[in-house]
């Protein structure tokens, strides 16, 4: 965890207008994080931890998702790779009528060339497999109003609750299941291109999870074909 993150947050919501809340989830951490975390926002009264048995990305971003309060939520990575101040791009879409918008790493500046090329891969096999249309799926920083929020997520978050998770997890196969069942229910979906720095992290081990994402798109389309996105 990037021990000023907390702060940068809060110093740019103290700047807005308008009211806001910060969940903080914790998968699970069997070390100090959450006493660290605690300790962080005992004087910032707008912000709240949640702590989850381990259970991988997915269900950390679901269970905050659904336990926010706004009519609108943003999930983001705890590193800020993508600054807080990028909301300030979903906004107008979503006065446009969008129910989700996501973020655009566009160029990926700064991520080692293999991971470059294993998007570029994931990507066309996304695009081949599943039809959508976006050109990063993967972007941790996403936008959704209360009714794809209500209308995606307690179906989701009770089916990821029933797959083993074991180490570290990053779940890629969460963002691109939500963006299809967030198609097949008619929800409108926008992406915006966002800054982004490359934040090096041994959550994320590239032969592995890009196995797991591959095998979690046949998934997708095996249960779309049985009939359970509906």
């Amino acid at each position: 965890m990037q021990g000023g993150s907390l702060d940068e947050v809060e110093a740019y919501f103290k700047k807005q207008n308008y009211s806001y809340e910060v969940l903080i989830v914790d998968d699970g951490s069997t070390d100090a994080t959450c006493e660290l975390i605690t300790r962080k926002i005992k004087d910032k009264k707008n912000f709240k931890l949640i702590k989850n048995p381990h259970g991988g990305k997915a269900i950390a971003v679901m269970s905050g998702l659904l336990k926010s309060l706004g009519d609108v939520a943003i999930f983001t990575d705890m590193d800020q790779a993508t600054p807080i101040d990028q909301v300030e791009k979903f906004f107008p879409k979503f006065e446009e009528g969008f129910d989700i918008i996501i973020g655009s790493r566009q160029g990926r500046s700064g991520a080692p060339l293999v991971r470059k090329a294993m998007a570029t891969g994931y990507s066309a096999v996304r695009g081949l497999i599943l039809g959508l249309p976006f050109s990063d799926t993967q972007c941790g920083f996403k936008g959704f109003n209360r009714q794809a929020i209500n209308g995606i997520f307690p179906y989701l978050l009770s089916t990821w609750e029933k797959r083993k998770i074991g180490g570290a997890a990053v779940n890629a196969g969460f963002d691109v299941e939500t963006l299809f069942l967030a198609r097949k229910k008619g929800f409108r979906i926008a992406e915006v291109q966002v800054s982004w720095r490359h934040v090096g992290s041994e959550r994320v081990q590239a032969i592995n999870d890009s196995i797991e994402a591959v095998k979690d798109i046949f998934r997708i389309r095996l249960n779309d074909l049985q009939g359970k996105y509906k």
